[in-house]
């Protein structure tokens, strides 16, 4: 027990030594002292007193030969100091200020890196999921040939995978709201042609994407609720649009699950359409 109090009182004092040191480095004049300090500081990997080090030294710094580096250095230190807002703006400073400078490709790529890191789940607002998007594509043309090349597209699929989800969940959501019990008023075909849009909507912006299915099954089912909701003047033509695009599911997914449900829409379907066939 006294062992740990003592080694407790030693780590206590020499953190206190390491903040006297810094408080003596941060209130010096001697600028080409605090900069070699501020280098240090990011070398052993103390962000914090980085950051707030190389803060000024940008400024100081500006049209001297350590100008592009000192940017460049507090962009990293905000990036690994996890002030990812605050990183990605530096690094965009520095990319505008020194588009063919020294670090430009790297501070191009951690534009995109910065946001990715604050992009978030699929259920809130993706404006960061955009500009993260945004600036790894900015990325990629500018620097086609780059190293860093194969990852930032990597991410940039990943988060346009954020998006796609995005809009399945809300597709998903005006579907659920369609058939609410409590919901089965004027709003009831509002909401189902809502989820039909959006889910095409998605499927023209992501042919490709992984959810295709699920986007298409969204779509089949809420024509069919669409018909069944509908006035007397619309059921038929309703019915007729169903059953199409339950046999357009049908071609395109044979080996889906819910092909079972598309055969059973296509006959209740013709009990109003009349057709035999398609």
């Amino acid at each position: 027990m006294k062992r740990h109090f003592i080694i407790a009182l030693c780590c206590m004092a020499f953190f206190a030594s390491c903040a006297s040191e810094f408080n003596q480095v941060y209130r010096s004049a001697d600028n080409a002292y605090k900069y070699e300090y501020a280098k240090q500081c990011f070398a052993m990997g103390k962000y914090q007193q980085a950051v707030a080090l190389l803060s000024d030294q940008v400024t100081l710094q500006k049209g001297r030969q350590n100008a592009q580096e000192s940017l460049y250095l507090l962009a990293m230190a905000e990036y690994y100091n996890r002030d990812y807002e605050a990183a990605s703006a530096t690094f965009k400073k520095y990319f505008q200020s020194y588009p063919k400078g020294d670090y430009a490709e790297q501070a191009c790529y951690h534009i995109g890196q910065s946001l990715y890191q604050s992009v978030p789940e699929p259920r809130l607002d993706q404006t960061p999921t955009v500009g993260a998007i945004n600036a790894y594509q900015n990325f990629l043309d500018y620097y086609p040939d780059s190293k860093m090349r194969e990852e930032a597209q990597q991410r940039l699929f990943a988060l346009q995978d954020n998006l796609v989800r995005k809009e399945y969940l809300s597709a998903k959501l005006y579907y659920n709201l369609g058939g609410y019990f409590g919901n089965i008023n004027a709003n009831t075909e509002s909401n189902y042609e809502a989820c039909i849009i959006t889910a095409q909507n998605a499927l023209k912006q992501y042919p490709y994407t992984e959810l295709r299915e699920e986007f298409s099954v969204l779509i089949m089912k809420s024509k069919y609720s669409l018909a069944e909701n509908s006035s007397d003047e619309k059921r038929v033509e309703r019915y007729r649009d169903a059953e199409d695009e339950c046999y357009g599911f049908m071609n395109e997914f044979p080996e889906s699950e819910e092909v079972k449900t598309a055969e059973k829409y296509i006959a209740k379907c013709k009990k109003f359409t009349g057709s035999g066939g398609n």
